[in-house]
């Protein structure tokens, strides 16, 4: 998605909502519009400024976290069957729980404090990225491995020359669906309780029944969502660069 399709698909979407609220006469403390919450957004601007760097160093930490924690578990399973064994169903497990209903208890664990929102972001990452860099993993062409085989490489040598190099792209799409995911980790942890943070805010506007404070709060974490989604993307297109030029070559026949 380029920058400028970006700009006409968020202008398009600020006309349906202003065209909304002019058809409908709905009022604004339960729909503000455009213009009231690009006021609200900045008259309160620093305090936006400092929540949401609060909620970005969680999306963050847990991004960083959850994709070392996936990646490793991803080469355990693939390196030792006996590890697989133990590892897949810890990893079915920690879907088949609904993350959110482990928001409480992780608060009432870690506290208050950032530690309990990046430990939410991580256990949404976590899968993600191993089902999706696991997969890419054991998806090798079977003659690499017989070559690989018949010069005598040693099972971490296939791993790290062979098998990693092709999973690259696997890796990134789970990655990329992975940065997609991660604010709801924070942003939920923060609704079940904290002092801080874009989620919080949100929350303490809307028991003042300040709409266009939430709206304004929505728009900012939306922004940041995007643009760390962005930046991930394109650092993956540069280390899986051959990717790109596959789809070029394609496009082209």
């Amino acid at each position: 998605m380029s920058f400028v399709r970006l700009i006409f698909i968020s202008v398009g979407l600020v006309l349906i909502w202003q065209a909304i609220i002019l058809l409908t006469g709905v009022p604004h403390y339960i729909l503000p519009g455009p213009l009231r919450v690009a006021e609200a957004a900045f008259t309160h601007a620093g305090s936006l400024f400092d929540h949401a760097m609060t909620t970005l160093f969680e999306i963050i930490a847990g991004l960083l976290l959850g994709t070392l924690l996936g990646a490793s578990s991803a080469l355990s399973m693939i390196a030792s069957f006996s590890l697989k064994r133990w590892l897949l169903p810890v990893l079915v497990i920690s879907q088949a729980i609904p993350v959110f209903a482990l928001a409480p208890l992780l608060v009432i664990w870690l506290g208050y404090g950032m530690s309990s929102k990046i430990a939410m972001a991580v256990l949404i990452i976590f899968f993600p990225v191993t089902a999706a860099f696991y997969d890419g993993l054991r998806s090798i062409e079977p003659e690499w491995l017989e070559l690989a085989q018949v010069m005598n490489a040693k099972p971490l040598a296939v791993i790290r020359h062979i098998r990693m190099p092709a999973a690259l792209p696997s890796f990134a799409s789970g990655l990329r669906v992975a940065t997609a995911v991660a604010p709801i980790g924070a942003v939920v942890g923060e609704w079940v309780g904290s002092s801080k943070g874009l989620g919080f805010y949100m929350l303490h506007a809307n028991a003042r029944m300040q709409i266009d404070i939430m709206f304004a709060a929505l728009a900012v974490l939306a922004i940041v969502a995007l643009a760390l989604y962005f930046i991930v993307d394109r650092a993956m297109i540069k280390i899986v660069y051959w990717q790109k030029e596959e789809k070029e070559e394609e496009s082209k026949v």
